[in-house]
């Protein structure tokens, strides 16, 4: 049976959960009534917002990039205005479709993969960022003892990225990406597998299938 390891801050019963990043929160001043909605690309954006008056915010919708990121806003009490196909790019069509006089607040982290914010500034839209979070390569990766011929699931570039660091991709090892964004930090001469959904729930049942 091959092992399965999941490199992701979250964690699967039938996986070796790897917590492949540390992540640092920042606080800075925002004034929230400036703004008609929130972009929300993470887990990690939400948790950020535990950190202001619930009251300050809570009445904006947000626009979420996926599912997850989504529930982890709803479980604050907040309302999803739509949700993305699970890129930030897939984004600029949603806020296409709103007037360019709409007042976006994007919270985001220190460093992104998706440039959505610059396309749609240069095409007159009005989005603010604010740094609410910073994720770092956790001792955990860096450390992991990982079989020759495992089954690997990655959910984000940066988790590719901190793998690499101190590991190589065997050609005896399955890789699975759980999206177009995260496929990008894969090395050209790598061979990997792309989920169905971008959803770790996805990840594991090609994994499964794969054992």
């Amino acid at each position: 049976m091959r092992p399965i390891y999941l490199f992701s801050i979250s964690s699967h019963p039938k996986a070796i959960s790897v917590n492949s990043l540390d992540i640092t929160f920042f606080k800075p001043e925002i004034d929230f009534s400036k703004y008609d909605y929130l972009v929300i690309t993470s887990k990690q954006a939400s948790k950020a917002l535990k950190q202001y008056n619930k009251d300050d915010y809570i009445n904006k919708s947000a626009l979420c990039v996926s599912k997850q990121s989504a529930k982890s806003f709803e479980d604050l009490g907040g309302e999803v205005l739509a949700v993305g196909g699970g890129y930030g790019d897939n984004l600029i069509q949603q806020i296409n479709s709103y007037p360019k006089e709409t007042k976006w607040l994007y919270l985001r982290a220190k460093v992104v993969a998706s440039d959505f914010v610059v396309t749609c500034r240069n095409e007159g839209y009005s989005i603010d960022e604010r740094i609410v979070y910073k994720s770092d390569c956790s001792e955990v990766i860096n450390s992991a003892n990982v079989k020759d011929n495992a089954i690997l699931i990655f959910t984000s570039p940066s988790s590719v990225h901190c793998f690499l660091k101190n590991h190589r991709l065997l050609q005896s090892q399955k890789i699975i990406v759980i999206g177009k964004t995260t496929a990008k930090a894969i090395p050209k001469n790598c061979t990997y597998t792309l989920s169905n959904k971008t959803t770790i729930e996805s990840c594991m049942q090609i994994a499964c299938s794969l054992k």
